[in-house]
């Protein structure tokens, strides 16, 4: 039986009488609730992550699917992984009901085309290699269920991540994932703890992926791509660290070579 956890009303009232201090406060104690929701749904997690890892290291790449904040925040989770583990573009994919125009600004019932997100996949060539993993706070968003539905059926591996239990698309997905994190400090409004439950789990999701497919080295970001002058400096004390060689030495390693690894390897092979 499905559990409308996401809508049930906030234990607090009279928000608009509260000070500011008692607002942040409140807000405050309702969100270190959150990781210990997410404590609870590892083995769900790890789950998840075992069956990605083997079907990406065969080339498969892993999509996101989501309407409003659920699918801003795969869209954020799937443009972070280029810079931070040198993937390339296209290998984590954010999809969000109503395309990117929606990342600003809501798309009006967007979310309730059951059929729209299966032809957004396949405009990506999505083939049995590929996994797609639904977010949804509520776990019943059309959008989200018609997607993992027919990824399903086409023999894609497809999870999902919901914060209501037994939901709709956790009946879809093969792998859910469903923190509960209980009523929302204003009532509905699942942006707020929510919203932070599917970021710690899309986190742990994309970090431990790429972990496993050998793009983090000791605990260093060695594929990370140097966009700014911020990380050229991350990467040159990378290799200072590494190689115990002097800034000068390491800078100019790092600008030869384009990356920690390939300093790295270059180095130890040489």
């Amino acid at each position: 039986m499905e559990i409308n956890v996401t809508e049930s009303e906030s234990i607090y009232n009279a928000l608009e009488s509260m000070t500011v201090a008692d607002l942040l406060t409140n807000i405050n104690r309702e969100d270190q609730t959150v990781s210990l929701a997410v404590q609870k749904v590892i083995p769900q997690i790890e789950a998840l992550v075992a069956q990605i890892v083997p079907r990406m290291q065969k080339g498969g790449r892993l999509f996101y699917i989501g309407a409003g904040t659920s699918g801003r925040l795969g869209v954020v989770d799937a443009s972070e992984c280029p810079p931070t583990f040198g993937v390339e573009h296209g290998v984590v994919v954010g999809i969000i009901a109503g395309g990117d125009s929606a990342i600003r600004k809501a798309v009006e019932f967007a979310e309730d085309d059951t059929d729209q997100a299966w032809k957004d996949l396949q405009e990506h060539m999505v083939n049995h290699k590929d996994t797609v993993v639904g977010i949804a706070a509520s776990g019943r968003t059309p959008y989200v269920i018609g997607g993992i539905k027919k990824a399903k059926e086409n023999g894609l591996l497809t999870g999902c991540i919901s914060c209501n239990p037994d939901s709709p698309l956790a009946w879809e997905a093969e792998f859910p994932v469903e923190p509960v994190v209980g009523p929302e400090f204003i009532t509905g409004s699942t942006r707020m703890k929510a919203g932070t439950a599917q970021k710690l789990v899309l986190n742990m999701i994309s970090t431990s992926v790429m972990i496993q497919l050998g793009k983090v080295q000791g605990n260093k970001m060695v594929d990370m791509q140097l966009s700014n002058n911020k990380l050229v400096d991350r990467g040159a004390k990378m290799i200072m660290e590494i190689l115990q060689v002097d800034k000068n030495t390491a800078e100019t390693l790092l600008k030869t070579h384009g990356s920690v690894r390939k300093v790295v390897d270059f180095v130890k092979g040489s």
